[in-house]
């Protein structure tokens, strides 16, 4: 089973919302007006950050970088800076530099749980699923976490694909139980719940994913699949004729010209 980070279900394991605070500056350390330009400084960074977080969901990769380092060259400390720079050097397939900037980002916010995801979804997608895990779990753990159906999502996918069901299955259904609407979660546990053969179980999660978002490729073609292990030639049918339609030329729709059902 391959992987696409850049396909729109996987890209929602490394969206970027967080933001990160670090401890005041005293009076005892600084006088007022000092501090009122750190805090002003710290302003302008977390601004350009966060317009280059939506430059990066935009896919401006260019612009995103420059907002970043706008945001660094304001306050070298301000972590989720380096956590944008992270994810656009990721994006550019620039692994060296993500990590760095990854963990400049950790070194100066070691329990921010947006920042480990991210972290944890680099390292999975460039072939280091077993070291993710760990960074997946401190952003799992953190109760402040608003979003917890990232993690435990990005923690199945690379349990899967380091082939440990056991533990996928049960990220994935408490990623579902945080998240029920989490579209992801849902078409991955369908998938491992296909390999499985536990067909019912797969098509009942295929038929809750088209129930609550648009099909995609990936989905039509996993529906497809269950169906003509049912041997619902209906149903196999409708879901071809949508893949057809909408996906043409996609990776999925040429196995099923090729008939590469497997």
């Amino acid at each position: 089973m391959k992987f696409h980070p850049g396909r729109a279900l996987a890209l929602l394991g490394v969206l970027m919302t967080a933001c990160v605070s670090n401890p005041p500056v005293t009076q005892v350390d600084q006088p007022a007006s000092q501090q009122a330009a750190v805090g002003d400084l710290r302003k302008r960074a977390k601004a350009h950050t966060d317009l280059g977080a939506a430059y990066l969901g935009d896919g401006r990769l260019a612009v995103a970088l420059e907002e970043a380092r706008i945001a660094i060259a304001a306050d070298a400390d301000y972590a989720p800076a380096y956590n944008l720079l992270g994810l656009v050097h990721m994006y550019l397939q620039e692994p060296r530099l993500a990590e760095e900037n990854f963990d400049r980002a950790l070194r100066l916010a070691p329990a921010d749980a947006e920042i480990s995801n991210n972290f944890g979804w680099f390292l999975c997608q460039t072939g280091h699923e077993q070291r993710s895990i760990a960074y997946f779990q401190t952003a799992i753990k953190n109760t402040l976490y608003t979003t917890p159906a990232k993690p435990l999502t990005n923690a199945g996918i690379c349990s899967l694909r380091l082939k440990d069901d056991k533990a996928a299955e049960e990220y994935l259904t408490n990623a579902l139980r945080a998240d029920g609407s989490s579209a992801s979660a849902r078409f991955w546990l369908a998938e491992l719940l296909y390999r499985q053969r536990r067909l019912g179980e797969a098509r009942l999660q295929i038929s809750e994913l088209f129930r609550l978002s648009e099909p995609e490729a990936q989905s039509l073609w996993l529906a497809l699949r269950i169906e003509h292990k049912f041997g619902d030639r209906d149903a196999e049918a409708r879901y071809s004729s949508q893949l057809r339609r909408k996906f043409a030329g996609s990776p999925e729709h040429q196995k099923l010209l090729q008939g590469q059902y497997e």
